[in-house]
């Protein structure tokens, strides 16, 4: 039985996460006060503490999130995990996937932290707040969303950013074209469009500007090859290479998040196991959807931790 560990993405964040393993374990606390030095600010007491409103604002969730995954891992090495012996793989969906590289020990915690802060802020400033936008299309084939997104074109652009799986599709563009390619997918028979709360059209042509700044933030970064392979957003294949890890990143600012395809990839080489390290359920229940094979697993607390090494470790 392979194993991947998966780190989940923007939405999975929750004001409290973190806080018992931390309290718990000095290895946990010692991710989140790295975290808070690297960034020149306490933002452990917003993850534990709220507001919510600042705890959801991109350029916080993104390396908040990471540093709960990151805390989860630290617990689980101290208790006896080897990454390269016991994963097979590990894999993020958007910012999770620095979470993973910082997992593989690709780049480092204290980098990871600042390079998210960035990825955060960049995304953020790319397109005017208002102006952009992000609809879950439900229950419609990827060929029909396609066409719903070019027959609206005369309100703007937008495009598939997120393939998630078990028939969720995520387009991602100008706030008008969005809501304009919702209604076109419903009426092309998806049983749901849903706009999004989001403040920006992640994972679009529009984030040119952010993926640029990207480019810049992550040549000035040191990175080691990860001790297991990383199965890339864009490409929903393994990449070692430390260049090409570089350029997948910048690309992925602007590209398609294909989620499926990395599930089906990973069930397919054998990883029938997929692990969630970090706040939420989000992965575990798509993993099931996409595939009934694959078993799914979400660890957060001491418990789960536990749990999981019993299994891992046998």
């Amino acid at each position: 039985m392979a194993i991947a560990f998966t780190f989940p993405g923007q939405g999975s964040q929750s004001v409290g996460m973190g806080r018992e393993l931390a309290a718990a374990c000095p290895e946990a606390a010692a991710v989140f006060q790295e975290v808070d030095e690297a960034l020149g600010e306490a933002l452990s007491e917003t993850i534990w503490n709220g507001p919510e409103d600042q705890l959801t604002l991109t350029a916080n969730a993104q390396p908040a999130l990471m540093a709960v995954s990151i805390a989860v891992l630290r617990v689980m090495e101290a208790r006896g995990l080897d990454l390269k012996a016991h994963v097979a793989f590990v894999a993020g969906h958007s910012l999770g996937e620095y979470s993973a590289l910082c997992a593989a020990g690709t780049v480092s915690l204290s980098d990871t932290a600042r390079l998210l802060r960035i990825r955060g802020n960049a995304m953020q400033a790319a397109v005017p707040a208002g102006e952009g936008g992000m609809a879950a299309i439900i229950g419609l084939e990827e060929a029909d969303v396609e066409a719903a997104c070019a027959e609206v074109r005369d309100a703007g652009f937008c495009q598939i950013a997120n393939d998630n799986g078990g028939g969720q599709l995520v387009i991602s563009g100008a706030k008008a074209a969005v809501e304009k390619a919702a209604a076109a997918a419903s009426a092309r028979g998806a049983k749901r469009a849903v706009i999004l709360p989001v403040s920006a059209p992640f994972h679009s042509a529009l984030m040119a500007p952010a993926a640029e700044v990207m480019r810049e933030a992550l040549s000035g970064v040191a990175m080691a090859e990860p001790a297991v392979p990383l199965v890339a957003n864009v490409t929903a294949a393994p990449v070692t290479d430390v260049a090409e890890i570089r350029r997948l990143l910048v690309e992925q600012v602007t590209g398609r998040v294909r989620w499926r395809e990395t599930v089906t990839m990973l069930a397919g080489a054998g990883a029938s196991t997929l692990i969630e390290v970090g706040s939420g359920k989000v992965l575990t229940g798509l993993a099931r959807r996409i595939d009934k094979s694959v078993t799914g697993v979400s660890i957060q607390s001491s418990a789960d931790i536990d749990a999981a090494l019993s299994t891992i470790l046998g």
